[in-house]
C-alpha cells in the first residue's frame, strides 16, 4: 500500500499563492500516478490536477488552468500543487490522490490512494 502525507494549506487573500505538498511512502510502480482533488462543503469531491511519476505528463481541470501548477521531486517522492491567482471559489479541503496507472482523465473511482486533506480558505 502507499501512503499519502499532505503539508501546506492555511488562510489566503484572494489573489494570493499557496503550495501544497504530498510525500508518498510505501510501494510504489514506474507508471505510477498522483495528484489533487478538492471538496467543498456540500459538495462532491473533483478533480484539480494530475500528473505521472516517471514521464511527468500533467493533466488539469478548466477551473484552474493557467493558475495552478502541478509538479514532482522524484528523489523525495513528493508532488506539489502551486497555486497562484486564488480565488474565493477554491476554498475547500485540497486531498492528495494516487493511483497505480497514470491516465490523462481523473475520477474518483479511479483513485488507489487518498491523504488526508489539506483545508485551503481564500478570503474576499
Amino acid at each position: 500500500q502507499v501512503q499519502l502525507v499532505e503539508s501546506g494549506g492555511g488562510l489566503v487573500q484572494a489573489g494570493g499563492s499557496l503550495r501544497l505538498s504530498c510525500a508518498a511512502s510505501g510501494r510504489t510502480f514506474s507508471s505510477y500516478g498522483m495528484g489533487w482533488f478538492r471538496q467543498a462543503p456540500g459538495k462532491e469531491r473533483e478533480f484539480v490536477a494530475a500528473i505521472s511519476w516517471s514521464v511527468g505528463f500533467t493533466s488539469y481541470s478548466d477551473s484552474v488552468k493557467g493558475r495552478f501548477s502541478i509538479s514532482r521531486d522524484l528523489a523525495k517522492n513528493t508532488v506539489f500543487l502551486q497555486m497562484n491567482s486564488l480565488k474565493p471559489e477554491d476554498t475547500a479541503v485540497y486531498y492528495c490522490a494516487a493511483r497505480r496507472f497514470y491516465g490523462s482523465s481523473w475520477t474518483r473511482d479511479l483513485i488507489d490512494y487518498w491523504g488526508q486533506g489539506t483545508q485551503v480558505t481564500v478570503s474576499s
